[in-house]
């Protein structure tokens, strides 16, 4: 089993390598998948003129201009991630009242009971120890302060990840299975792992809202396959694959999704957490 000092290294140097490059690559296709999740989770995150916001994995820094927007000039968007490709792109928006910083935001040592909202969208699932990191959340939130994330849920709720990975699956090298406890995209997925992590993190008057929306992930099967092969779990595939066998793969996804494809797009189900908690 690995430590989570290593768990973490391995989070570092894939998102300063090829995860932060394939984000750059995918970013609109991206934001057209998960914006509406997003939307939901600003929402109920409801930052209040005068705040002091942390969003936690901030990435190219969108959901910290929405944030900063809300709290006006008198409050303050701390952005963290641990990315320095993203975070490059982010301050590149010079939002007057938002800082972004590089760091790991597990151990980034937030000012103490300062913060009213820890926000983060789909940022909190890929932490080595993660009971660690809530509790470094917690103590930089004042004491009625609130913690709100959206997370996928498990790999089954999801077929838009799941779909194109098992149709892919026979023709390439096989992916390391994650263990229940590592981080990942669906770390999450458990409720009652993630209730589990929170209440021990000091977190209380805990809720869970699910969240069901499809998924855009492409305008056409076609603009899917381009892009396979630049973000996500099949990029990581091709990328210790033979050039006939992402063929194989990319003519079975393209199989599997054809009946999804509308005028409309390439769309399939999405299923997520919206949590909420505070910090007293």
């Amino acid at each position: 089993m690995k430590t989570a000092a290593e768990l973490a290294a391995e989070q570092a140097a894939y998102w300063n390598g090829p995860g932060g490059k394939g984000w750059l690559a995918s970013m609109e296709r991206i934001e057209q998948g998960i914006g509406d999740f997003g939307k939901a989770a600003l929402a109920a995150a409801n930052a209040r003129p005068g705040e002091k916001v942390i969003d936690i994995g901030c990435g190219l820094g969108g959901t910290t201009r929405t944030l900063a927007e809300a709290v006006g000039l008198g409050g303050h968007v701390l952005g963290v991630d641990i990315s320095e490709q993203l975070v490059a792109s982010a301050r590149a928006h010079r939002v007057p009242n938002a800082t972004f910083v590089v760091g790991n935001a597990a151990t980034h040592p937030f000012e103490v009971a300062s913060y009213d909202l820890v926000f983060s969208r789909f940022g909190v699932m890929f932490f080595g120890d993660p009971v660690a990191a809530f509790k470094n959340f917690q103590q930089a939130l004042k004491p009625d302060g609130r913690l709100v994330f959206v997370c996928w849920r498990t790999t089954q709720e999801n077929p838009w990840g799941l779909v194109p990975v098992r149709a892919a699956a026979p023709f390439l090298p096989p992916l390391p299975r994650p263990g229940p406890e590592d981080p990942g995209q669906y770390a999450f997925g458990d409720r009652a792992r993630v209730e589990r992590i929170l209440t021990e993190a000091g977190f209380s008057a805990l809720s869970f809202e699910p969240l069901d929306q499809s998924v855009f992930m492409g305008k056409t099967v076609a603009d899917i396959l381009e892009n396979a092969g630049r973000f996500g779990p099949l990029a990581r595939a091709f990328a210790d694959a033979t050039p006939e066998q992402i063929e194989k793969a990319k003519a079975a996804i393209a199989e599997t999704l054809k009946p999804h494809e509308t005028a409309e797009g390439v769309r399939l189900p999405g299923a997520c957490w919206l949590v909420r908690a505070s910090a007293g």
